[in-house]
Order: C-alpha cells, then structure tokens, then sequence
C-alpha cells in the first residue's frame, strides 16, 4: 500500500527506512531517503509507521 501518493512510497519502504534510521519522525526518514513530503497529507499516518517500527525495535533489543 502507497503511504506517499506524491513520493510513490511505499509502507513496507518506510518501515524498512524507519528501522535502518535513527531518531526524528517521518520527514526525518522520507529526508534520508532522499523524499520531502509534498502535500503532507502522509505525515500522520506516516509518524505511526515509523513510531510502531522504532517500538518494535526497541522491544526486540530489550528482549535479547
């Protein structure tokens, strides 16, 4: 599913983004991968991407 219609980006793209970069939210991610949201209409359901990938993450190096 297309989480950015103006960028063409992809949910499974931005999870994978949101897991291989550090801090920010969602314009901090679509900037490391070379986007700028456009019509910011994304960005909501977007920081919730990245939010629930940095929590999985986190919750996996606490379990290890």
């Amino acid at each position: 599913m297309y989480i950015c219609i103006c960028n063409a980006i992809r949910e499974c793209e931005l999870r994978k983004a949101a897991r291989q970069f550090g801090g920010g939210g969602a314009e901090s991610v679509y900037a490391k991968m070379g986007k700028a949201p456009n019509c910011g209409h994304c960005l909501e359901e977007a920081d919730e991407i990245v939010q629930e990938e940095r929590e999985a993450l986190f919750e996996a190096s606490s379990a290890a």
